[in-house]
């Protein structure tokens, strides 16, 4: 629509309303299957859906509540305070988005959602005829994908060479030996979002080097993707960023459309492409792709699917997470986010759907425990299950596999619809050239900095964090996460940024962070965010209480300064 519309989500009748109790009520619609919360103060009735906006789970009744206000997920044991829409566990994260309660003339309760326009919608096109061959999208590794549409190539993501997240992960799929070829002849590429299995530093530089014009384009993001280009050393000259929801027009035929997501709009993206009015949706890792709105019946869909993309809980010890606790979580988890991708695919009636974007292995020797405990998603088993509950055809795509749209939206059965690689094509990586990368990190241990214990203060005043409740002891291990002969150990006190020798008297949080000495004096030194910490696999964790603190990571995942320390001027000081 490209007006703004209210959706009725959910009639009560005078009967049903006049039934409500006071605080938390959980309610049903019946004919959709939907489920929301309201809750009945005194003073107004406030509801929501009964959608976590975290991860999308279901809150049940917490029963450690004693006031009657707060829900907890079903997912993550995050609690949400219905009486006010806020998380009170982790506290300071989301807001939950509310629905609109109205009272009939008959006194029964009516559920609203006002809905804006959808962007996508605006100088709406009509499909027109497609030639065979004239659209083909080819599978190269990971999230990145080769579209040529029309006489246009696009390229989605390209992360082809080297690790991402320091050291963490590594390519699972060997990607076609005319990768660098195909960048090249690229007349755009588009980037998700800044991390690195996306914003790959190693790929760009090699394509740099042939064509540093390439039209790179991004969203119009709070933290900029590509934040860290000066400091990478990559020369690219052609990085476009755009805003959100308004059509880029590429050619005549051609046109896409970049939206944020609904969970991390500071940094997620995901994208619409369309030729001739046939549209390709690319997700990529949304949470909330565009707030959970989102085109139906599109030509081509796709999205992650695998899991295993943080370091919880494989990398905490301590309390409830023993290796029984993880397993049994790792497959509850992973079974939800099949069940969720293919409730997503059934609702948005795609003519084809694609799951990509989740093929990474920690392939370096040192993360053995993490390859073995970090099971992910088979892409089959959630094809398998998008094809029981509708129509929609898929694909699970091999590295050098070429879809041809035409072809298959005209005859999905079409034996030349999708082209696999030649017989013999290796398929999955069985090596990788850890040394060079590894060796950029090695470089940061015996830096001049980390002879002065003083660079944790600067370091910590430089990164901003303070005036919050948590005592953080920080331990640089070797590969093992034992203690690093010679390394520091020490204690941030992120209520007055203090750094104390002993845990202070007052009651208060406590997390022990190990991490490996080469990756955490690398990042340090360069001013770079924690996921290549906690998404890397390069910590162990424990905690005490067992709370999230969301406003902590958050900050140093992705709320760092723009400009890296001055460790110059430091080093000129300490001399």
């Amino acid at each position: 629509s490209i007006e703004q519309t209210t959706e009725v989500l959910l009639c009560l009748s005078p009967g049903e309303a006049a039934d409500l109790k006071e605080g938390i009520n959980f309610l049903r619609n019946k004919k959709t299957g939907k489920d929301f919360i309201l809750y009945k103060s005194k003073n107004r009735m406030r509801a929501c859906k009964n959608v976590c906006k975290h991860q999308g789970g279901l809150f049940i009744k917490d029963i450690e509540d004693l006031d009657g206000r707060s829900v907890r997920c079903t997912k993550h044991n995050w609690r949400l305070d219905v009486s006010t829409m806020k998380n009170v566990n982790p506290p300071g994260s989301f807001c939950q988005d509310e629905l609109v309660v109205e009272m009939d003339e008959d006194n029964g309760l009516l559920l609203l959602e006002l809905n804006p326009p959808n962007p996508w919608d605006s100088e709406p096109r009509s499909p027109e005829h497609l030639a065979f061959g004239e659209v083909q999208i080819t599978y190269l590794t990971h999230a990145c994908m080769d579209l040529k549409l029309g006489d246009k190539r696009m390229v989605f993501d390209p992360w082809l060479t080297g690790p991402a997240f320091a050291r963490g992960w590594w390519l699972l799929h060997e990607p076609p030996s005319d990768w660098l070829e195909r960048l090249c002849q690229a007349d755009l590429i588009y980037i998700s979002h800044m991390h690195s299995d996306h914003l790959s530093y190693p790929t760009l530089k090699e394509l740099a080097g042939r064509r540093p014009d390439i039209p790179i384009y991004v969203g119009n993001t709070e933290r900029p993707v590509f934040w860290n280009l000066n400091q990478s050393g990559v020369q690219l000259t052609n990085i476009n960023i755009v805003p959100f929801g308004i059509w880029q027009q590429v050619d005549k035929n051609l046109r896409f459309m970049i939206l944020m997501d609904g969970v991390h709009p500071e940094m997620d993206t995901c994208i619409i492409v369309e030729y001739k009015g046939h549209k390709i949706l690319n997700t990529v890792d949304c949470t909330r792709p565009n707030g959970g709105r989102l085109p139906e019946k599109v030509a081509l869909m796709m999205s992650d699917f695998a899991g295993g993309a943080s370091g919880f809980p494989m990398t905490f010890s301590g309390g409830k997470f023993t290796e029984e606790w993880k397993a049994q979580f790792i497959k509850a988890e992973r079974k939800k986010l099949l069940n969720y991708k293919a409730r997503l695919v059934k609702d948005l009636q795609p003519r084809i759907y694609c799951p990509f974007a989740g093929y990474f292995v920690e392939s370096h020797p040192s993360d053995k425990y993490i390859k073995e405990t970090n099971i992910k998603n088979d892409p089959n088993e959630l094809n398998n299950l998008i094809k029981k509950n509708s129509d929609v055809v898929t694909w699970t795509p091999r590295p050098g596999a070429t879809l041809d749209l035409s072809r298959m939206l005209k005859d999905p059965t079409d034996s030349k619809g999708i082209i696999e690689p030649p017989e013999g094509t290796k398929i999955y990586k069985d090596s990788w050239d850890f040394e060079p990368y590894l060796n950029i990190l090695n470089a940061a241990v015996g830096d001049e900095i980390f002879l002065h214990s003083s660079w944790i203060k600067e370091y910590f005043t430089w990164a901003g964090f303070k005036d919050y409740n948590l005592v953080v002891r920080m331990i640089e291990t070797d590969e093992d996460f034992s203690p690093f002969p010679g390394g520091y150990d020490y204690l941030v006190d992120f209520l007055d940024l203090s750094f104390p020798k002993e845990r202070p008297s007052r009651e208060h949080p406590y997390e022990e962070i190990r991490s490996r000495v080469d990756v955490i004096r690398h990042v340090v030194k360069n001013g770079l965010l924690w996921d290549n910490l906690y998404i890397g696999f390069q910590t162990r964790l424990q905690r005490s209480p067992d709370i999230y603190h969301h406003l902590f990571w958050n900050h140093f995942q992705i709320k760092l300064p723009l400009t890296p320390p001055n460790w110059r001027s430091f080093l000129m000081h300490c001399g």
